[in-house]
């Protein structure tokens, strides 16, 4: 009795699953809506049969195909234009207005930042060095004794030449009176008239010797001030640097002087640019090490580098303080100036089908996709060409509308206002 009670209840639910499977629908993909749905009691009796009647009868079996009116090659936006009767209803967005207006044409070059001048300073003469006043990393102006040599008998020539001087202007005043006397006898009728030429000659010569002596005395200063060695520009000393009791000779090195005042940044700007370059532009640099200075483009080289196709670029920047060190990595932002552009949040730039990058706008109440040039972007926003000069950009709701689609658009400015 157990078994018999057991098979009847297993029979009692195999017919109740079965009778719930066959109220079911059975749906196969792949042919669009309406199209793939009948009951699974066809599965069993394709076309009707005693168990097809009986749940028909019972009011169970669902409707056996179930057929869509919608079209499946109708757009989302063409279905609820169907549903509604043939109108679809606008989407609402929101969008601001952008006007194109002048762009910072700012570029961006690295470079290292070079000394005005390295000027070696070299004494005139030969001697040894007999002190030395500056020591390396010392500041120095224009003019500035950088070291000296031994006098030797520089002082002593100088001495004789001034000696020298003397004599040949006493000798000069006597040919002169000499040559007043002789006159005077003359204007008497007590002396014969060639006497005066020898006279004339003897001032002549005297007033050559005066002159020769005045040269040796400044030739001999110059000897002796050259014993003294001084800068002509203002800088850092650098080495090299001589020491005493180095023997120096014209074109040895007493001090090296770098110019630091003013300072230049060396770089180059690629050939896509060099159309916008020009000198007088303005410029920042700003170095590795943080500090930053302004200046202007000094020079711009009139022929290309071949191997990199770019063109060597100066900016002179100004220095006094010497803060700005020679041979920094630095990079300069150039203004080359402005071009006309929209700057927009980078939220509103979107995808359309085939990838372009773009915005999306309403124009005469309906949508329209229109492509964009980035050309900078900056912490304000994103600056691009492209768009005319006037536009309605969607700023809420661009990913969920196409273009040539109807939308209900609100301003925010004129909402605001």
């Amino acid at each position: 009795m157990r078994a018999l009670f057991s098979y009847g209840l297993a029979l009692l639910l195999c017919l109740g699953i079965g009778a719930w499977l066959g109220t079911g629908t059975l749906i196969q993909g792949g042919n669009g809506p309406g199209e793939g749905e009948r009951p699974i009691i066809a599965l069993v009796e394709e076309n009707g049969g005693p168990i097809t009647e009986t749940l028909e009868h019972s009011g169970v079996l669902a409707e056996g195909a179930h057929h869509s009116e919608i079209d499946p090659h109708l757009t989302i936006a063409e279905r609820q234009a169907q549903n509604t009767g043939g109108a679809a209803a606008a989407r609402s967005v929101r969008t601001q207005t952008f006007t194109i207006q002048p762009m910072p044409l700012k570029v961006t070059l690295r470079g290292r930042t070079q000394a005005g001048s390295s000027v070696t300073v070299t004494p005139q003469t030969t001697g040894v060095v007999q002190q030395v006043h500056v020591t390396k990393g010392q500041p120095v102006a224009a003019g500035d004794l950088l070291c000296t040599l031994e006098q030797g008998t520089r002082a002593a020539a100088v001495a004789q030449a001034e000696a020298s001087l003397a004599q040949a202007q006493a000798s000069l005043v006597q040919a002169q009176a000499n040559l007043e006397t002789n006159q005077q006898l003359r204007q008497k009728g007590l002396a014969a008239e060639n006497t005066g030429r020898a006279l004339d000659v003897a001032v002549s010569s005297s007033q050559a010797a005066v002159t020769a002596a005045e040269t040796a005395v400044e030739n001999a200063r110059a000897e002796l001030e050259r014993t003294e060695v001084h800068t002509e520009v203002a800088g850092i000393v650098q080495d090299p640097v001589t020491t005493v009791g180095s023997t120096l000779a014209p074109g040895t090195p007493c001090a090296t002087i770098v110019q630091l005042d003013p300072m230049l940044f060396k770089g180059s700007v690629q050939e896509a640019r060099i159309g916008l370059a020009r000198v007088g532009l303005p410029a920042v640099v700003k170095t590795i090490t943080g500090q930053t200075a302004e200046g202007k483009v000094s020079f711009i080289a009139a022929t290309a580098d071949p191997a990199t196709n770019s063109f060597g670029f100066e900016v002179e920047l100004p220095n006094p303080d010497n803060k700005v060190q020679d041979g920094l990595t630095a990079e300069a932002v150039v203004n080359m100036g402005t071009v006309p552009a929209h700057l927009l949040p980078q939220s509103v730039l979107t995808l359309d089908d085939e990838g372009s990058v773009g915005v999306r706008t309403v124009e005469d109440g309906k949508v329209a996709f229109r492509p964009v040039q980035i050309v900078s972007d900056t912490r304000e926003g994103v600056w691009v060409t492209g768009l005319a000069g006037s536009v309605d950009v969607i700023t809420v709701g661009q990913e969920y509308v196409q273009a040539g689609q109807v939308v209900e658009a609100t301003n925010v400015a004129a909402a605001q206002g």
